[in-house]
């Protein structure tokens, strides 16, 4: 066991800053700073043997020892530091001053970026149904199990949530990333109460597997509407008008029977393709018609679920991938050039 004098130290350690303090009166540039900082903070340093040394100290006397070796590694970090500026400082204003600048040359030209193509589409198709009363809605992306299943009439037992794929996360149970912007309408109807006619577009998450048609993550957008005496032909109106528009020409469509846990009766609606009239092209693989959106009449379950009496209102809903949209209007091959960033892709719209 070594014992220190704790006195002698003290002494000893102010003797140093005395020294530390002429030696960075010489410190001007950064080879003087270098060889002051190899002095006093480096591996022969005398703070770095104290350092060492703390394992050796009996034990009434290793506080106080600790304390003084940190307290001078402290000042000449601080002083080190502080010096570090200046050199740094003298250094690049004596760089300017030999450098000649032309203030009359014109400056260099900054790229300018270009409008996603999905926002493009985004705002086309929002203004399309803001045409027919739809107002816009908003809720977040991190959900709780509630509103991302069970408000849509799914509970814990449904085979239906074994298909999403869902994203939990360990923020605490049963919290979870939306797996469909559906979750935006239930929060929407516990606010407004009917009749309503609402439009919910964002960002979801699914456990996909990434390829050209799938990501984890895409933006889907829903509508919903609430009313009086409602029918499956108002909505099949609305969506035929709302695909005429954003195609630019009378489509035709079909309503094949599906299944989904909040919609009943549901159905896929698929639109004969509008680049080739039908007559089969390779943006519809040759069949002649695509399938664009899910959609449906209201389960009266999701309406009990947000307190609004189903015996009097009906709604119905639909939802479409953005994405989708928006290849199938650009002809772009690949979802994930939308997440790239690359210029040359961006440039084109």
């Amino acid at each position: 066991m070594i014992v220190i004098m704790i006195e002698t130290l003290e002494d000893t350690i102010s003797k140093l800053k005395q020294e530390i303090d002429r030696d960075l009166k010489n410190v001007l540039d950064a080879k003087s700073l270098e060889t002051f900082r190899i002095k006093y903070l480096g591996e022969k340093s005398f703070l770095v043997n104290q350092q060492k040394n703390i394992k050796s100290v009996s034990q009434e006397e290793r506080p106080v020892f600790g304390k003084l070796v940190n307290e001078l590694k402290e000042y000449i970090t601080n002083v080190y530091d502080e010096k570090k500026f200046v050199v740094e400082q003298a250094e690049l204003e004596k760089k300017l001053s030999k450098e000649i600048f032309d203030t009359t040359l014109p400056g260099i030209p900054h790229e300018l970026g270009n409008e996603h193509p999905l926002s493009l589409v985004t705002r086309e198709i929002v203004d399309i149904f803001h045409g027919m009363g739809f107002s816009r809605v908003d809720g977040p992306e991190i959900e709780t199990d509630f509103y991302n299943f069970t408000a849509l009439n799914t509970p814990p037992e449904h085979p239906a949530r074994d298909e999403q794929d869902t994203f939990y996360t360990n923020i605490a149970p049963h919290v979870l990333l939306r797996s469909h912007t559906s979750t935006i309408q239930i929060r929407a109807m516990e606010k407004i109460k009917p009749p309503l006619r609402i439009l919910a577009h964002g960002r979801v998450y699914r456990n996909e597997e990434i390829n050209a048609r799938k990501m984890p993550f895409f933006h889907q957008l829903e509508i919903l509407a609430v009313e009086k005496n409602l029918t499956f032909g108002n909505m099949k109106w609305v969506l035929n008008e709302f695909l005429n528009k954003f195609f630019g020409k009378e489509i035709k469509t079909r309503f094949r029977p599906d299944f989904f846990p909040f919609t009943e009766p549901s159905a896929e609606l698929d639109a004969q393709c509008p680049f080739c009239d039908g007559g089969g092209c390779t943006t519809c693989g040759n069949r002649g018609w695509l399938e664009l959106l899910g959609c449906g009449m209201v389960d009266p379950n999701v309406l009990s679920a947000v307190n609004i009496d189903s015996n009097e209102w009906i709604g119905f809903a639909a939802g479409l991938g953005l994405e989708r949209f928006t290849m199938l209007k650009y002809k772009i091959p690949d979802i994930r050039y939308f997440f790239t960033g690359d210029m040359r892709f961006l440039k084109q719209f």
